[in-house]
């Protein structure tokens, strides 16, 4: 096989694969490279040079003249008889560097037929390399193919365009069922190189996968009108998403949810009923953390912004739903805030209060009653509140209807401190009871 039609076998090959050919030229050099260290061993004086256009394989082996009697290495040295005998070599002499044609086919058809293993080994190097070019730069995008296969360690393969996709058990939504043939819709994750190729991860899990439905579905969003701040998500259960208009005229998250909840439905029909919660951006962290933690209203917070940390005060009926169930809420809140959140129900924040609440300052209990509580050590609302109410029982002159008036009015009383000392604050911070009356507050 002369070296045109070697190039030509070689080029339709690559072409079957989809190997430009101008690539072709130096994927056969470096199968030539393979073919010249297989046969001669680790040397550099041997120079490839392809020219896949006028179908020319040409090889040159550099070789120092050196007398008969002392040729010690034909690989790098050539007599000066066999010297005189090279085409376009005049008078060679001793010492002298001269440059030897190889015919390709001299390496015998063995070579040649392994030259074309070696070839289609580097066509599929190009392949990977490829698909991991191409994939790398379309990492965040929603891709969209049929599920082909599904493993023993729950992974999901996808086709999509003659590629695997794969996604691992982590990266789906708990609650979905997935069945070979169904069309399924996520985002590029990761492309990891592996040794049998790249591994392209995608992912329905991802809050980024979220985040692209949302650019998607909403054109707001899409043209920057209103941004996404923050998202978190348990996926398949629920969601909170952090949004704010760049444009005063735009409500962020009416834009989010859509005429008729249209768009905020698609969303969540994508996610398999996903629940999501829209919440609308504030500077004012008791604001957003209010709004973060919706369904449910806390009483009040108390917040370390030094530390990022959050009590969140709830009525005593309405602890459950803050905290949400396995605690999701709470925490979704949490992350989408930034703020490490704690709920408490106000019966038990009471008990943390009143220590400078005396019983004997508090309207309706009787003489009777204080020096009774007095004598058990029981002199402040704090005291009272953080007693064990079996041990207070015990108190002659306390029975369970005393109990419970003395503690409604214990209660009442520091309730009513509370109250008293937030509109001292807001006396002492007048832009605070501005912001207050906001008409974002309204909203």
């Amino acid at each position: 096989m002369d070296s045109k039609n070697l190039i030509d076998a070689f080029a339709s090959l690559a072409k079957e694969k989809g190997i430009p050919r101008s690539e072709v030229g130096e994927i056969i050099r470096k199968v030539f490279d393979t073919i010249i260290k297989k046969k001669y061993g680790e040397v550099d004086n041997f120079d490839v040079i392809v020219n896949p256009d006028k179908g020319e394989i040409e090889i040159y082996q550099e070789l120092t003249v050196v007398a008969d009697e002392d040729l010690d290495d034909d690989v790098v040295e050539i007599p000066l008889s066999e010297a005189k005998k090279l085409p376009d070599v005049e008078d060679p002499e001793i010492g002298e560097v001269v440059v030897k044609v190889i015919d390709p086919q001299v390496f015998g058809r063995r070579m040649i037929s392994a030259a074309k293993q070696v070839l289609g080994q580097k066509i599929r190097e190009v392949e990977r390399d490829q698909v991991m070019e191409e994939y790398q730069n379309r990492i965040g995008e929603i891709v969209v193919g049929n599920i082909h296969q599904i493993r023993r360690n729950d992974a999901v393969y996808v086709n999509m365009d003659k590629t695997e996709l794969k996604m691992p058990k982590n990266e789906q939504i708990p609650t979905e069922h997935y069945y070979r043939g169904d069309t399924i819709k996520a985002i590029i994750k990761e492309v990891r190189k592996t040794t049998r190729g790249p591994e392209i991860i995608i992912t329905r899990a991802d809050d980024s996968f979220l985040r692209r439905l949302f650019e998607l579905e909403v054109p707001e969003i899409f043209d920057g009108i209103v941004e996404i701040r923050s998202i978190a998500r348990f996926p398949g259960k629920r969601s909170k998403i952090i949004v704010e208009s760049n444009d005063k005229r735009i409500d962020a998250v009416g834009a989010c949810v859509g005429i008729k909840g249209s768009r905020i439905k698609a969303i969540v029909k994508e996610l398999s009923g996903e629940n999501i919660d829209i919440i609308n951006f504030s500077q004012e962290s008791e604001l957003l953390i209010s709004r973060a933690l919706s369904p449910a209203k806390p009483l009040f917070l108390e917040i370390d912004e030094e530390r990022r940390t959050v009590l969140a005060v709830f009525n005593d009926d309405e602890i459950a739903t803050a905290i949400g169930s396995s605690g999701i809420n709470i925490n979704l809140a949490g992350r989408v805030t930034g703020y490490e959140i704690d709920a408490i129900r106000q019966s038990e924040y009471n008990r943390f209060e009143g220590d400078d609440i005396y019983i004997e300052d508090i309207e309706g209990i009787s003489s009777a009653q204080i020096h009774a509580l007095a004598d058990a050590d029981i002199e402040t609302a704090a005291d009272f509140l953080n007693a064990d109410p079996g041990a207070l029982l015990q108190i002659k002159g306390i029975g369970e209807k005393t109990f419970e008036k003395i503690e409604k009015l214990v209660t009442e009383a520091v309730e009513k401190k509370r109250s008293h000392d937030q509109e001292l604050d807001i006396d002492h911070n007048p832009e605070d009871s501005a912001e207050a009356g906001s008409p974002e507050d309204e909203a």
